[in-house]
């Protein structure tokens, strides 16, 4: 837990009740062990899509379709999602969930996401990067050359559960490529020219990154 749990909860408790088709993915979700987003993420993720009100969306990693189903509620009418996903049953049950949300705006890509993004041609008004987590540094360039400019960047399950923090030797081996990449990453965000990023310590930790018009004149 990152943060108090005291306080999580009591965040947690102010949301209203998800309507009924969502509570049921997430249900299912958990049930089969599937990871979904948690409330408070949830809660941003469709706070920054409303206020940014992104015409053309992009999001690796789709799972079942919870989040992508959550940003379609809050984007514009006219607003469309593009979704990867690489495993094919959950490829297949976000489909089921999209067509019983009777949701045409979602466009979902089957295959790994290193070849998909080469094929995408943006730009994208925002861009919602929830897929392998080793991988989030490797694909960085391309996620970035198609983002808009002015467009946001929501990075989820930054912070390893706090592990972040560790030393590389205090976790676990297995989970050591993973974590000593997301510090690569969480660094290169802050650290990369013409952007603007902010690191919240909110569910997993989320990075959020807005790539700025380095083209406008000063006024």
């Amino acid at each position: 837990m990152i943060v108090d749990e005291r306080i999580r909860d009591y965040i947690c408790s102010l949301e209203p009740e998800a309507e009924s088709l969502r509570g049921s993915i997430a249900g299912e979700a958990r049930r089969q062990g599937i990871p979904v987003m948690r409330q408070e993420t949830e809660s941003l993720l469709k706070t920054l899509v409303a206020a940014k009100q992104p015409g053309a969306i992009l999001e690796v990693g789709t799972a079942v379709g919870y989040s992508a189903l959550l940003m379609a509620q809050v984007m514009p009418a006219w607003g469309r999602i593009t979704t990867i996903e690489k495993y094919r049953p959950h490829m297949e049950a976000a489909v089921k969930n999209f067509k019983e949300a009777r949701e045409e705006r979602i466009n979902l890509i089957f295959g790994d996401a290193e070849e998909v993004l080469q094929e995408l041609s943006g730009p994208y008004d925002f861009i919602f990067m929830d897929g392998a987590k080793g991988q989030y540094l490797h694909w960085l360039p391309r996620i970035l050359e198609l983002l808009g400019e002015g467009g946001i960047l929501l990075s989820d399950n930054v912070l390893q559960e706090g592990t972040i923090v560790q030393s590389r030797f205090a976790v676990e081996r297995r989970d050591r490529t993973i974590h000593s990449r997301m510090r690569e990453y969480l660094y290169t965000l802050k650290h990369t020219q013409g952007l603007e990023t902010a690191i919240v310590p909110v569910g997993d930790g989320v990075a959020i990154s807005v790539k700025r018009d380095t083209g406008r004149k000063k006024p």
